[in-house]
């Protein structure tokens, strides 16, 4: 079990996390014609809104209550339920996310109580659905602010079943995707739940709503894709709930005590054991046998392994990342058989006492930085924020988690399954390999005294080995 240590620094250099309101929003931009609304000034949204196109290269619907100054001290609960009004009469958007921010918090707002008042004064717009939730960036981290926005649709979106409906579609079964997750996983989950002729409902989907969209204006109001209300408030007919990620038990026990659904709970789908066991849980849910694809898929990764073990095995790696994903790297690279020199996490979590080194740090990418070098490391693996870092150790930098803004296709990038794992292996190994200098080649102290040819060879009869 990893010991958690605190900071003992006073401030942040070079911050690893990504606020709570960020990771709200994330979620609310994965269900459709949605669109998340942050309480607070223009620069938090509009920061956040830099680093979402940034990382997702694509049209991100992002508003705000644009609190200044005077609403800050005064009030600014007209900024919200004039915003709301707003929003409804011009986009008409399924569903309104609205987490608040370290500004609203610290001024002490009841998020709630104004959605009541918005529908007391303005009931014509009862078919939006407005999901309030209190994600202050002063606390926690970009992964727990999602997971409250995820709790938060379940609560508001999902009824109480008055008769138990579990079950009704055969072969439907939801997925509560984290913040950990790339489109391009959300998609392979989609193909790994389809091959056993399995239906996915994903909360949220952002594999459909932030990728392949393409439009000609240069926003849109709405988002085009993810999760449709209509199927969040189906899913308490599904034959189970497939869980990924511990950030999401709070939303998944919700679910559960709602609905009746049993579910099937992961921590991640990265490595051979972890799909091992996603797999099998479909082979029962879905009575079907594990398809031959998938046989192949897991044939390939066991191959890849082996091809890879003289790089991966002994490497001195550096993690920083959300505690989520901070643990599934650091479980799969230990199961082939690396060593995680560096353990940084932006916040405390439940699941980073399963990581398989002595200790986390719950710090910044300053302490990866000198964790990582006294610890030897041969890798770092984190954010685009840690390129700086990286190169300053003379590191090769392997990119993951949010934001990656230097690299094209990061956020479509497949982890999971076993084609996922495959691959990261091999990104790491050739890292390593990239990074790796050979050993300078000897010269005897007698080198410079053996008789040699024109050409360098030792002269025949010397009894030295020619070179």
């Amino acid at each position: 079990m990893a010991e958690i240590l605190k900071r003992s620094k006073a401030l942040a250099v070079n911050p690893l996390k990504a606020s709570q309101p960020l990771g709200a929003a994330l979620a609310f931009l994965g269900l459709k014609n949605s669109i998340p609304m942050l309480h607070g000034s223009q620069g938090c949204t509009a920061f956040g809104k830099v680093f979402f196109v940034r990382h997702f290269r694509e049209p991100i619907p992002l508003q705000t209550t644009a609190m200044d100054q005077v609403s800050t001290i005064m009030s600014a609960d007209e900024n919200v339920i004039e915003g709301l009004k707003a929003i409804c009469e011009k986009n008409k958007p399924d569903v309104v996310g609205l987490p608040t921010t370290g500004l609203s918090e610290l001024q002490g707002v009841d998020i709630r109580r104004l959605v009541r008042q918005f529908r007391e004064r303005y009931p014509q717009f009862a078919a939006t659905a407005v999901v309030p939730v209190n994600t202050p960036d002063f606390s926690g981290c970009l992964e727990s602010g999602y997971a409250l926005a995820v709790e938060a649709i379940i609560d508001c979106l999902v009824e109480q079943s008055v008769t138990n409906s579990a079950g009704r579609r055969k072969k439907q079964v939801n997925v509560l995707a984290p913040s950990m997750l790339t489109t391009g996983d959300i998609e392979a989950i989609k193909e790994w739940i389809g091959a056993f002729g399995l239906r996915p409902v994903v909360l949220p989907d952002i594999g459909d709503s932030l990728d392949g969209h393409l439009v000609d204006a240069e926003t849109t109001p709405l988002t085009l894709g993810g999760t449709p209300k209509g199927e969040i408030a189906r899913i308490g007919e599904s034959v189970a709930t497939l869980v990924i990620g511990r950030s999401l038990g709070r939303a998944a026990d919700l679910l559960r005590d709602r609905t009746g659904v049993p579910d099937y709970r992961f921590d991640h789908l990265l490595g051979l054991d972890a799909c091992d066991a996603f797999t099998q849980t479909l082979a029962e849910i879905s009575g079907q046998p594990v398809p031959a694809q998938i046989d192949r898929q897991r044939a390939q990764l066991q191959d890849a392994m082996l091809d890879s073990h003289f790089m991966t095995g002994f490497l001195r790696v550096g993690i920083a990342a959300d505690p989520d994903l901070l643990v599934a790297l650091g479980q799969f690279l230990a199961g082939v058989g690396a060593e995680i020199v560096a353990a940084i996490a932006p916040a405390r979590a439940e699941v980073l006492s399963d990581m398989p080194a002595d200790s986390v740090l719950l710090g910044d990418l300053e302490d990866l930085e000198r964790a990582a070098l006294a610890g030897g490391a041969q890798l770092i693996i984190s954010n685009s924020h840690a390129l700086q870092c990286a190169d300053r150790l003379g590191l090769p930098l392997l990119r993951a988690g949010f934001p990656q803004y230097d690299w094209v296709g990061g956020y479509a990038r497949t982890w999971v399954g076993y084609r996922g794992a495959r691959a990261a292996l091999f990104d790491v190994a050739n890292l390593f390999l990239g990074n790796h200098h050979d050993t300078p080649v000897h010269r005897s102290i007698y080198w410079a005294d053996t008789p040699r040819d024109q050409e360098g060879r030792t002269a025949p009869g010397t009894g030295l080995v020619s070179h």
